[in-house]
């Protein structure tokens, strides 16, 4: 198991500095947000290559993080290729681009970028290689469960949101209809709820794969509520749409609920 996890974290540097130099090369790191779920795809699909037996809930675990994953970074990469390089990076690597140093500011993001997404994806590698010849037990049923539901949570949410951005009556106002009614972030919800599904069924695993791979789900929670997520995204938007404000008042942040009259 502990070689597989090597020769995953040895791919990942090798991709991630690759992706980094063409990062430089165009001065744009945005597409990184598109590599974040194809990457994970990739390092489950690894751990089951690797696996010498590839029972249910091993093929289980690596069919729910390859399915979100190519999904994820197939929407991204369409979404960075229609609207270009993403506010939240400018701002971040202004100082970088204009002192000559956009290259070096690219490689750390790159870098960061790749021992966190290693870090998240730990549930689906251990999961997979972890599990054997082993069946489908009743975690990995709930598991299941629940990233079914935030699978549809994410893509409906997204799908909504790229036919609200596609109207040009759109232009300026706040998407308040749909899944976005009851939630601000539909996506992140469902991103979140995924993890903790895969979670879940890796925990099938055993109480020591359960402990090892827990910081995953925990950090994806921690940055899409508390950090890189909701609170930065949300700053900009209140100052570029003054009905965000409301919005924010009557609707929940996070976990779906009715909206507050």
């Amino acid at each position: 198991m502990l070689e597989g996890l090597l020769i995953n974290a040895i791919a990942l540097a090798v991709m991630m500095a690759l992706l980094a130099r063409t990062a430089a090369k165009i001065g744009d790191v945005s597409f990184i947000d598109a590599v974040w779920g194809a990457a994970m795809a990739v390092l489950a699909a690894s751990a089951w290559a690797q696996a010498a037996e590839k029972g249910p809930r091993a093929s289980l675990i690596a069919a729910m993080a390859v399915i979100w994953g190519a999904r994820l970074g197939w929407h991204l990469y369409t979404r960075w290729r229609a609207h270009g390089e993403d506010v939240r990076y400018a701002r971040m690597l202004g100082k970088a681009r204009k002192a000559g140093k956009y290259g070096r500011a690219a490689a750390q993001v790159f870098a960061i970028q790749a021992v966190l997404l290693y870090v998240t994806c730990l549930p689906a590698q251990l999961g997979v290689l972890a599990s054997g010849n082993a069946g489908i037990g009743p975690l990995a049923l709930a598991g299941g469960a629940l990233w079914l539901i935030g699978f549809a949570f994410e893509t409906i949410g997204d799908a909504q949101l790229t036919r609200f951005r596609a109207d040009p009556a759109s232009k300026g106002k706040v998407l308040d209809t749909g899944l976005w009614r009851y939630t601000r972030h539909p996506n992140y919800f469902g991103d979140t709820c995924v993890w903790w599904g895969i979670w879940l069924a890796a925990s099938d695993a055993g109480l020591p794969v359960a402990l090892a791979s827990v910081a995953g789900p925990v950090f994806l929670t921690f940055t899409l509520t508390r950090w890189s997520g909701k609170p930065l995204l949300e700053k900009g938007l209140v100052q570029r749409r003054p009905d965000y404000a409301e919005y924010v008042r009557r609707t929940s942040g996070f976990i779906p609920w009715p909206p507050k009259r």
